[in-house]
């Protein structure tokens, strides 16, 4: 497979972290979680943040993390809204293919619960179907390829982007 990087983006729940994990570990990658990159940069939860700052503050932070990237044969894992700067996704576009892990709304609610310790960057009248009808259209425009992980393991996530990606390559 002839690509450098790969990023993961999906709403939070979606998997992006565990997948990611699994899938840097199957093709011999290194891995980076950029939700990780912030609260260490900035020494508190994403959740303190969005407590400090609003919701706002953790989109920017996300942004700065993804402007910050510079790494090769890494599966990086994105924060789900990521997809709001355009800036950080052009500057992830030039990184490598950018693959979208879409879960059904169910699932998500199941995995996040309320959210409310998650650092979530919605406003407080959002729910997570809200978020989810909010940015369906941005996961759809920044991905070069959509996984359904309805009812797939991250393992079998993972496999399903191998198999794709070698089919979009040619290896």
């Amino acid at each position: 497979m002839d690509t450098h990087n790969l990023i993961l983006i999906g709403m939070p729940g979606s998997g992006k972290s565990t997948v990611g994990r699994v899938l840097a570990n199957a093709l011999d990658m290194a891995f980076v979680d950029t939700d990780a990159l912030v609260e260490q940069r900035r020494g508190v939860s994403l959740q303190a943040i969005v407590d400090a700052e609003g919701p706002e503050g953790v989109l920017c932070a996300e942004a700065d993390e993804a402007l910050r990237l510079d790494c090769r044969d890494t599966v990086i894992a994105t924060g789900g809204s990521m997809v709001y700067s355009e800036t950080a996704m052009k500057a992830l576009e030039q990184l490598g293919p950018i693959i979208w892990l879409d879960v059904p709304l169910e699932t998500l609610k199941t995995r996040v619960g309320s959210g409310d310790q998650r650092g979530l960057a919605m406003r407080p009248d959002q729910g997570l179907a809200d978020l989810a009808t909010e940015r369906l259209p941005l996961y759809q425009r920044h991905a070069t390829l959509r996984i359904d992980c309805n009812g797939l393991s991250p393992e079998e996530v993972s496999a399903a982007i191998v198999s794709r990606l070698s089919v979009r390559t040619g290896t």
